[in-house]
């Protein structure tokens, strides 16, 4: 039997036995939904992730089982994908800034209803956290935004394209600030409807390493970077092991707080929960 005849026929076993065996449904796209993706392989249960963006499904493994929907949903989409799905179980492993998002999947939980767990990212351990001699930490993006108003010199931004509008409230924005974006159309467009173009808007994937940052810094001829709390997935050591080689002001906006659990914690409810479906 040819590997792609195995394929089939094992995905026409899986199809058969849907509903008849425990559907988790894992929203994410970030390294901490992809861990546990690999970890429900485990396990002969049925698992759906969902991503906003085409960034989000190409990193999804090439030999990964489980679906994966693309795209963006508000709540009442959300509701109708678990109410539509033999899912028992919502996993919001979703970036830490994604609040809006994460409001609504525990709104669609809380209707359909199925179980929820928000998996959060782990903060950077004190010992871990060399911080620079210049560091700014702000509540918010607007806040962000005011401090570097009242302030001189160009400006790196790696908060994503989502919310550069809010920069261009700085004064001569379009020559002081520079703009580091994913590498696809969907950020790359929006960037430049903002007023980002040319040498002001950088598409690059990540992860970025400690050199690339300062090589980044270097080009926009930066004297502030500004990012989100990210925590190591986030490369957030790198950021602040650059800023403190060039002397570089980081300013860095808190993330909201929420309460959830680490991924290793979410794994060993996971392990406990379906160890009669363990492969």
């Amino acid at each position: 039997m040819s590997e792609d005849s195995a394929w089939r026929e094992e995905k026409k076993v899986r199809e058969e036995k849907k509903g008849k065996m425990p559907g988790v449904l894992v929203f994410g796209g970030t390294t901490e939904s992809l861990a546990i993706l690999d970890f429900l392989r485990r396990f002969d249960i049925d698992v759906t992730l969902s991503v906003a963006t085409e960034y989000g499904r190409e990193s999804v493994r090439a030999d990964e089982k489980a679906e994966v929907i693309c795209g963006r949903m508000d709540r009442e989409e959300i509701l109708e994908l678990i109410a539509g799905r033999p899912i028992h179980l919502v996993i919001d492993a979703t970036h830490p800034f994604a609040v809006a998002i994460s409001d609504n999947i525990r709104w669609a939980c809380e209707r359909a209803p199925a179980e929820y767990i928000r998996c959060l990212r782990e903060k950077m351990k004190e010992t871990e956290d060399e911080k620079p001699e210049k560091m700014i930490c702000v509540d918010s993006l607007q806040e962000a935004v005011e401090y570097l108003k009242s302030v001189k010199g160009n400006i790196l931004i790696t908060t994503g394209s989502k919310e550069l509008r809010k920069f261009c409230e700085i004064p001569d924005y379009q020559t002081r600030c520079y703009a580091r974006v994913l590498s696809v159309p969907d950020s790359v467009e929006s960037s430049a409807r903002c007023g980002f173009r040319g040498r002001h808007l950088i598409a690059m994937q990540a992860p970025f390493s400690k050199e690339m940052n300062i090589a980044t810094i270097h080009y926009a001829g930066a004297s502030f970077f500004v990012t989100k709390e990210s925590g190591a997935a986030g490369g957030m050591k790198e950021k602040i092991q650059a800023c403190s080689e060039t002397g570089t002001t980081l300013v860095v906006i808190r993330r909201p707080g929420e309460t959830g659990k680490p991924v290793k914690e979410v794994c060993d409810d996971l392990d406990k929960k379906f160890q009669k479906y363990r492969i």
